[in-house]
C-alpha cells in the first residue's frame, strides 16, 4: 500500500469523471463501467428503477431502442431485460409514437451509420409523457457536437476507448456513466468525490 499511488490513482479516476461531465453537460459521472454495452444495459436497468410510482403501479414494462443502436449494443440489452421482463420496441426514432406503456428510450449519437441526428424535439416529447431518455455517445464527437446534457436527458453513456489504449491490447475499455444529481443514490459503479474540511479547503 502506496499512499501516494492511492492519491494518485483517485486523482486521475476524479479527473476522468470531471472530464465525462464536461463534454455530455450532465451533472455527475462515475469513474467508469467494462463498456459501452454494459453502460447502456445498466442506464436501462436504472432508468427501470426510476420509474414514478405511478408507473411501477400501472407495471408500465416498455423501453424504446432507437434502430441506430450499435448491434452489440442492442443484444446486450436484450440479455438484460429478459429477467426484467422489461418488453424492448426497436423502431425509427422518428416515428415513435410517445405513449405512457413506455417508462425509457435509448438513442445513438452519432448513429451506428455515422448521421447526426438533432434530438432535442425528441426529448422534450419523451420528458412530456414522463419517458426518460439515455443516449448511447461518441465521446470524441461530443468535442464538436452539441452534449446530450443540452437537449435535458437522464443519461449518457459510451466508451472512452476513443481517448485510450489501442484495440491492439484487447477489451473491454473504460465506459462513462453520466446522470443527473437526482439519481446519485441509482448510480452503478463508483463515484469518486472530493471531501472539504471546516474551513472549504479540499
Amino acid at each position: 500500500y502506496l499512499a501516494e499511488i492511492a492519491q494518485g490513482r483517485l486523482e486521475a479516476l476524479l479527473n476522468f469523471q470531471t472530464m465525462v461531465c464536461d463534454l455530455t453537460a450532465m451533472e455527475i459521472a462515475n469513474a467508469s463501467l467494462l463498456d459501452e454495452s454494459t453502460a447502456a444495459a445498466e442506464a436501462m436497468t436504472m432508468l427501470y428503477d426510476v420509474r414514478s410510482r405511478q408507473q411501477k403501479k400501472d407495471g408500465v414494462l416498455k423501453f424504446f431502442v432507437s434502430e441506430e443502436v450499435l448491434p452489440q449494443t442492442l443484444s446486450l440489452l436484450e440479455t438484460r431485460s429478459a429477467p426484467l421482463h422489461i418488453e424492448l420496441v426497436v423502431g425509427d426514432y422518428e416515428n415513435f409514437n410517445f405513449d405512457s406503456s413506455f417508462f425509457g428510450a435509448l438513442l445513438q449519437y452519432p448513429g451506428k451509420y455515422g448521421q447526426v441526428n438533432d434530438y432535442a424535439a425528441f426529448v422534450e416529447k419523451a420528458k412530456a409523457n414522463d419517458i426518460k431518455v439515455a443516449v448511447a455517445a461518441d465521446i470524441m464527437s461530443l468535442i464538436l457536437l452539441t452534449p446530450p446534457g443540452e437537449w435535458g436527458v437522464d443519461v449518457v453513456v459510451g466508451t472512452t476507448q476513443r481517448f485510450g489504449i489501442p484495440l491492439g491490447y484487447g477489451g473491454p475499455h473504460a465506459a462513462f456513466f453520466a446522470t443527473k444529481a437526482a439519481y446519485k443514490r441509482n448510480l452503478p459503479g463508483r463515484i469518486i468525490g472530493l471531501t472539504k474540511d471546516t474551513d472549504g479547503n479540499p
